[in-house]
């Protein structure tokens, strides 16, 4: 792995540089808040937010796009639609959010891959940024992971006051450095040390801990439990927890049409509506709302780790932070790993 510094003034001369060349996204202010919004100029970007309100996850898994076109008829059309080409850069893509990719590759490509994302996960070029300071619902190290993880991203970057740390971990990251080599500059061993002790504090920093141990066979006995119930008493349904998850990838597909075309639509869609699984019979297995918080904590601690070998979470905070009526993931799957059931 390479280890480079860059001046702090030289970012932006980077930035710009890849915004003329590709793609380029970064965390912008938009209406008030943060979300990843394509950029032409580092001076766009705000990095004063921590972690976006709005996750990465919008730039593999469109909140709505178009799968294809049709033409009704006899016979009808159908119109495929082209796969965008473009290399596209993120920077300032926290390790959280970065590795929740690695926990939708599975869903959309694993047994059938889904054409969108996979081209735009294969042309998506992750330049991370290291958290100095996670906020109070940060639980990132409860799943092994790191403020400061170079795991998930193709370059990570970390604060060290006046330069970044720079680490270049995949190939498509060493493309994008050659791009700008001449600003940086090797590091050295003290900058390296710097780094460590950037992300120890970090580390020290983060005081609260999800406790998993036991939740997976605790969860298998206690699926009719009264902890659901209580739960679901403060929820309102509005799923937020879940459009502001970076894993989760719940969906809708409609079809929008006049006499002379139309188009199939994907569009987010959350396990907390009533309607997720209203089938046309008008039966409902999940009617009430207890059922849709029951099954959104057995998918992410239980249905997940059991296909997947792992949690369905990042431990970014989000749901915890933006949920109006302040229900706790944390708090929630420790009664969960406490429970003594025989």
């Amino acid at each position: 792995m390479e280890q480079l510094t860059i001046i702090k003034e030289k970012l932006p001369e980077m930035l710009d540089k890849l915004a003329k060349e590709c793609n380029l996204y970064a965390p912008a202010e938009e209406n008030g808040y943060s979300t990843f919004l394509k950029i032409d100029k580092a001076e766009e970007m705000n990095l004063d937010f921590l972690l976006p309100r709005v996750p990465a996850k919008k730039l593999l898994f469109d909140q709505t796009e178009t799968l294809f076109k049709f033409k009704p008829g006899k016979k009808g059309e159908i119109v495929s639609r082209e796969f965008p080409k473009e290399e596209n850069v993120v920077f300032g893509i926290r390790p959280c959010d970065a590795r929740s990719f690695s926990l939708l590759d599975p869903v959309f490509q694993g047994d059938f891959k889904d054409p969108l994302y996979t081209t735009k996960r294969t042309n998506s070029i992750l330049l991370g940024l290291s958290c100095n300071q996670p906020e109070i619902n940060c639980f990132c190290t409860s799943f092994n992971d790191s403020p400061a993880s170079p795991d998930n991203v193709d370059v990570l970057f970390t604060d060290l006051g006046e330069k970044y740390f720079v680490e270049v971990v995949t190939e498509k990251g060493k493309k994008i450095i050659i791009k700008a080599k001449q600003l940086f500059s090797s590091a050295s061993k003290s900058d390296e040390e710097t780094k460590k002790e950037v992300e120890k504090e970090a580390i020290n920093t983060i005081t609260r801990q999800m406790k998993l141990e036991g939740v997976v066979l605790n969860l298998d006995k206690m699926f009719d439990h009264a902890l659901w119930h209580n739960t679901a008493f403060k929820c309102i349904g509005c799923g937020i927890c879940t459009y502001l998850c970076p894993t989760c990838h719940c969906f809708d597909i409609q079809d929008e049409s006049t006499l002379r075309d139309g188009a199939r639509i994907r569009i987010w869609d959350s396990c907390m509506n009533p309607e997720y699984t209203h089938h046309a019979s008008g039966h409902n297995p999940r009617p009430a709302r207890m059922n849709r918080v029951r099954n959104r904590v057995y998918h992410k601690f239980s249905y997940f780790p059991k296909n997947s070998d792992t949690f369905g979470c990042t431990g970014c905070g989000r749901c915890i932070d933006y949920c109006p009526v302040n229900i706790d993931i944390i708090d929630v799957i420790t009664k969960v790993g406490e429970m003594k059931i025989d």
